[in-house]
């Protein structure tokens, strides 16, 4: 049995890479170091690459729009007559749960052509609805009181001062829109950066902070995990 006090942790990757990939290593670290932290916790795991939530259609994003229920719920019926099939008003309603019943959540990024993966893109269009959406002056945020962590790899090199700065579509927009739905008062990024070195030769030189990334990553994470 999950204990409250133990919070719950939702595990979500997006890697296209079933193995090798930097953002699942990273990750399944934390989840190991969090579980470890909680043993009463509860857990949940969502892969978005292996098992894609479908993008929007109009009738499902209609749904989503006006078929809040009493308990800030999507898909209470209303939203039937926009045609959203039983089937994607349940997908809705069960990636809603997820978020809500989590204390936690890890969310592995990896930046593809400067942004993210369409399939986080995806998952998060389901979220951000009108009974989630933070408003000015407004109650607390339904969602909010959550622990955020976004783990991103990254090819090159982002941070601030560095060419590429300005390409970076990926930490901004998730920023934007987790502070949109009230999933950005604990939020933290954390990235491992020029990944690419280890298999570009033009990048050879790099080698060592690529590894130093890498490690600072790890180290985070089991610092946020505890």
């Amino acid at each position: 049995m999950t204990s409250p006090a133990q919070g719950s942790l939702l595990h979500l990757d997006a890697s296209i890479r079933p193995a090798g990939s930097v953002t699942r290593e990273l990750t399944a670290h934390f989840a190991h170091e969090w579980r470890r932290a909680h043993p009463a916790g509860g857990y949940a795991y969502r892969d978005l690459a292996a098992e894609p939530v479908p993008h929007l259609t109009h009738a499902v994003r209609e749904a989503l729009l006006d078929g809040e229920g009493p308990g800030g719920g999507p898909g209470d019926g209303r939203g039937e007559h926009h045609g959203a099939s039983p089937a994607e008003r349940a997908l809705s309603e069960a990636l809603t749960a997820e978020v809500r019943a989590a204390t936690a959540i890890v969310l592995g990024a990896p930046m593809y052509n400067y942004a993210i993966p369409s399939t986080v893109k995806a998952w998060l269009d389901r979220l951000v609805t009108p009974a989630h959406l933070v408003t000015p002056g407004g109650g607390p945020a339904l969602l909010g009181g959550k622990t955020v962590v976004v783990v991103t790899a990254r090819g090159g090199s982002y941070a601030p001062g560095t060419p590429r700065e300005g390409m970076d579509h990926q930490e901004p927009y998730l920023r934007s829109v987790f502070g949109a739905i009230g999933l950005a008062d604990d939020l933290t990024f954390v990235h491992a950066e020029l990944t690419l070195a280890a298999v570009v030769p033009q990048m050879a030189a790099l080698k060592p902070l690529a590894e130093k990334s890498l490690a600072g990553a790890y180290e985070s994470l089991a610092r946020l995990a505890a």
